[in-house]
């Protein structure tokens, strides 16, 4: 948990670059958001920039003059958590005293709620008793403390995921997702990996007493070809440990880590979508974006390797008897003999 400096603040919002559409859509909305003092939900994959985003959309707003204050919903025992966020009044425990929590704290200002869908089920029947009543009691207490915060909240999951799950209430819920920005990952958004690139190598240059860093022509297009399952975050780790380390004044592609150099796979792991229609959409975006933009094969291009995979697995799932194999595919024999030698299938 933590309040940011108005440093800080400055330089995560010089962080938020991007010349991508789904960057500047994002931008977009979070600025009109910024001037209202509606809860909004930041969804994003770990290290995709939920928190720059929050300190923006703090900066932004009527409340910059006020705190921001970040509290991680996880982590810790629920009762710690409950503690820290609304605080203790004497005599609530044997240790306590009156101590103002972190709702208290960002009064006047913004309470980012990170990772909020690891918040305890008795963290969360609180949380929305305090955005429906704008009021809340120390533990130990039974004095009302009025609310005067905005509610920023994040989380690197499908949310109404954790809702159908049983895991998250809906309730709380819809409380905090009245504007919800999706923050794009690093891979969906490629023409950006450049201007991040010079932006992180001159910043971290500057930081670490260096010269400016050349990029290597080979260099930039192994960090534009790499997948980047950390996102922003495993760039900027990356670009610094090249800054650092350079003995020359290029950055150059030997001086990458092996997983984006090519040289060895990302050991990262990370969320993701893995439910079906996101596993489709990725494909699908992946494959149209690296299309040649007057590409006119498409349609063969993304549907002939599915139906491949699916019509070889039902073929090993059916030890290779067709009229079976045709069967479960939900075509004639003929067509599935055709589809079998198109695809060079034995």
């Amino acid at each position: 948990m933590s309040n940011d400096s108005p440093s800080n603040l400055s330089s995560a919002i010089s962080g938020l670059i991007g010349n991508s559409q789904a960057m500047r859509d994002a931008l977009q909305l979070a600025r009109r958001a910024a001037h209202s003092n509606v809860s909004v939900l930041l969804l994003g994959e770990i290290g995709s920039g939920k928190r720059r985003f929050a300190l923006a959309l703090h900066q932004w707003s009527q409340r910059q003059r006020g705190p921001f204050v970040r509290v991680h919903c996880g982590g810790q025992a629920a009762a710690v958590i409950e503690r820290d966020l609304f605080g203790t009044a004497r005599g609530s425990s044997a240790e306590a005293c009156d101590a103002a929590g972190r709702l208290e704290q960002a009064k006047g200002g913004t309470l980012f709620l990170d990772d909020v869908h690891a918040a305890s089920p008795a963290i969360q029947v609180q949380l929305l008793r305090v955005l429906q009543e704008r009021r809340f009691e120390r533990a130990g207490d039974s004095r009302a403390i009025e609310v005067d915060v905005r509610f920023i909240a994040a989380s690197d999951r499908d949310l109404y995921a954790e809702v159908t799950g049983g895991r998250f209430r809906e309730d709380l819920y819809w409380r905090l997702n009245i504007v919800p920005i999706f923050l794009p990952p690093l891979r969906r958004r490629r023409e950006d990996i450049a201007p991040l690139v010079e932006h992180f190598v001159l910043a971290y240059c500057q930081s670490h007493n260096r010269k400016n860093l050349r990029i290597s022509a080979d260099a930039m297009a192994a960090l534009q070809q790499y997948g980047w399952p950390g996102n922003v975050r495993e760039l900027q780790n990356y670009i610094e440990r090249a800054v650092v380390l350079a003995e020359e004044n290029e950055l150059t592609r030997d001086m990458l880590p092996g997983p984006v150099s090519g040289q060895q796979k990302s050991e990262m792991g990370v969320f993701r979508g893995a439910d079906p229609k996101s596993l489709i959409e990725e494909f699908v975006h992946n494959e149209v974006s690296t299309a040649n933009g007057d590409a006119g094969d498409l349609h063969a291009r993304i549907v002939n390797p599915v139906e491949r995979e699916l019509i070889v697995q039902v073929m090993q799932l059916c030890n290779n008897v067709q009229k079976k194999a045709a069967d479960r595919l939900g075509m004639n024999r003929n067509t599935l003999h055709k589809k079998l030698k198109e695809y060079g299938i034995e």
